[in-house]
């Protein structure tokens, strides 16, 4: 099966083994991927593709143990609020805090032009999964200050 290409806003803090990403997938009803997709499932393309409206959080740890949730009520002014926070603390070069509600938090340590990330993650009621601690490591200052203001434009 192809790979369906996804759109929308997506924030991804980590490395390639070990992340979290917050974001909001968009599937083009028209790609033909999705299309192919939809006939194969025996739903419309619209149906496949989904409002395009729900936040989602992704996760993944060194050992190869992944998880994911819809994030039910997150709207896009809440992930602002959250790229925002980490901004001003990141700009402001000390350790800190940053909250997404309920289910992420990061702690963050400056460490010369990185910085030491450890997110925390709780899934929402109703989801099975397990809360979830991962060193994210050390993550370049520019890069993620870059990630974090595409992001941000993606939102608006």
């Amino acid at each position: 099966m192809s790979p369906i290409g996804m759109g929308g806003p997506a924030l991804f803090l980590g490395g390639e083994e070990t992340y979290v990403a917050l974001l909001r997938p968009q599937l083009d009803p028209a790609d033909p991927d999705v299309r192919r997709s939809a006939a194969d499932a025996g739903v419309t393309p619209e149906e496949f593709a989904g409002p395009g409206n729900i936040w989602a959080l992704m996760l993944d740890e060194a050992d190869g143990e992944g998880d994911g949730f819809e994030l039910p009520g997150a709207r896009d002014i809440e992930a602002d609020d959250f790229a925002e926070q980490l901004q001003r603390a990141l700009a402001a070069g000390e350790e800190f805090t940053a909250e997404a509600g309920n289910f992420l938090r990061l702690e963050a340590r400056p460490a010369a032009d990185t910085w030491q990330v450890t997110a925390y993650v709780t899934p929402p009621e109703g989801h099975d999964g397990a809360p979830h601690t991962l060193e994210l490591g050390a993550l370049p200052a520019a890069e993620l200050l870059t990630d974090i203001e595409d992001f941000r434009r993606a939102l608006a």
